[in-house]
């Protein structure tokens, strides 16, 4: 068996961890959005920069709602959500020029959720060739732009969209 290891990520699991959501406490305390790392607020949910993520740029759409299934999700906030996500994958190409995005849903710690009490969607943004030896051979990630440049560039164009999208209207 091969093991894999994504050094990046480390402190994520030596956090010390809480036991109530951090998806709750994010969406219950909007002056915090700065600190983290906040992108958008909606009628029905928000989005968030992962501050682990996989490749940078990646983020996360959450329901306000604290809900660990999708099937007794109201129909309303789903289909904020998914249209949210949409509009999410042109942010992506359009600020990062990401040439792909993968989209992905963990429903439940069996499915690898990592927070599985609290559902969400990840967009992660591609590029082709993203993956090369240095990553395969070295264990290190290779990043082209720093953490913050991504944050802000994807924060103002959401910005934008909420000027001009009534789906952002809270």
């Amino acid at each position: 068996m091969k093991d894999e290891f994504a050094p990046w990520r480390a402190e994520y699991f030596s956090r010390t961890k809480s036991c109530k959501c951090i998806f709750c406490d994010i969406a219950q305390n909007p002056q915090n959005d700065a600190e983290n790392f906040v992108l958008f607020r909606a009628k029905n949910c928000f989005g968030v920069m992962n501050r682990y993520p996989y490749t940078l740029g990646e983020f996360m759409v959450i329901p306000y709602k604290h809900i660990d299934n999708i099937e007794n999700l109201n129909l309303d906030i789903w289909l904020e959500i998914s249209t949210i996500v949409q509009k999410g994958v042109a942010v992506l190409k359009k600020s990062l020029n990401a040439s792909g995005v993968n989209i992905g849903m963990n429903l439940g710690a069996a499915a690898g959720a990592g927070i599985a009490e609290h559902i969400h969607y990840h967009l992660v943004p591609r590029w082709e060739r993203d993956t090369n030896f240095i990553t395969t051979i070295a264990y290190t990630r290779v990043h082209g732009v720093p953490f913050m440049q991504q944050y802000n560039s994807l924060k103002s164009e959401f910005q934008r969209l909420e000027r001009e999208d009534p789906i952002f209207s809270k």
